[in-house]
């Protein structure tokens, strides 16, 4: 059997609340496309109108509609004319909340992610960040609005039974200005397969589109 036939979907009710209650309960959940997986180790929470470092702050576009879409579908944006970037969306239809998945420790298909990505330096730079994440994993914006707890969808949301740490680390988000202070992100402590800039805790000088 696959290592990925082994793993269980996601229940539905741990993406029904707040994008602020979804994310951290998303650290250790595991990310499926084909026989490529990552646990999913770094998150931010995204909170629509409430939030102005969300791309649905001010409604809908047909860029951001997949974040007013109902709990369980990905949220895949275009952001420096360059990286793709995903995103868990959560809470009641229609609240655009949503969860960036920052980063991720890779656990299969680490050949397919090393092609992918051939000027990663080691396989804790495969999947730390989270252009490199979708980069490494194949997800492109044909993803976008597939729905991650679909049993035969080619994106899945799983676990493996790894509950989410009891303290995770818990931070500003990285990469933005707007409410740049809300301690929105959260990540496993003491794994080498974070972020850059989250284990840095900073801010990279250039602005990144929030979700």
């Amino acid at each position: 059997m696959s290592p990925v036939g082994r793993l269980v979907p996601v229940s539905a009710e741990l993406l029904a609340g707040d994008s602020l209650d979804v994310a951290p309960r998303l650290l250790n959940t595991v990310l499926v496309h084909g026989e490529r997986a990552v646990r999913i180790v770094e998150v931010e929470a995204y909170r629509g109108e409430d939030d102005p470092a969300s791309h649905a702050y001010r409604g809908p576009t047909r860029r951001n509609a997949s974040m007013f879409g109902a709990p369980g579908h990905l949220y895949v944006y275009f952001t420096y004319g360059m990286h793709w970037c995903a995103n868990v969306v959560c809470g009641p239809e229609g609240r655009a909340r949503a969860v960036l998945l920052r980063a991720g420790a890779p656990l299969f298909g680490l050949d397919a992610m090393r092609a992918a990505r051939p000027a990663a330096r080691s396989t804790a730079d495969l999947c730390s960040g989270p252009a490199k994440l979708c980069q490494a994993m194949g997800i492109e914006r044909a993803h976008d609005g597939l729905d991650l707890l679909e049993p035969a969808g080619a994106v899945r949301l799983l676990s493996d039974g790894h509950a989410p740490p009891d303290d995770p680390g818990v931070g500003p988000r990285v990469g933005i200005r707007a409410a740049a202070d809300a301690p929105w992100r959260w990540w496993v402590r003491g794994e080498p397969n974070v972020s850059r800039g989250g284990r840095m805790g900073g801010r990279p000088p250039r602005d990144a589109p929030g979700r």
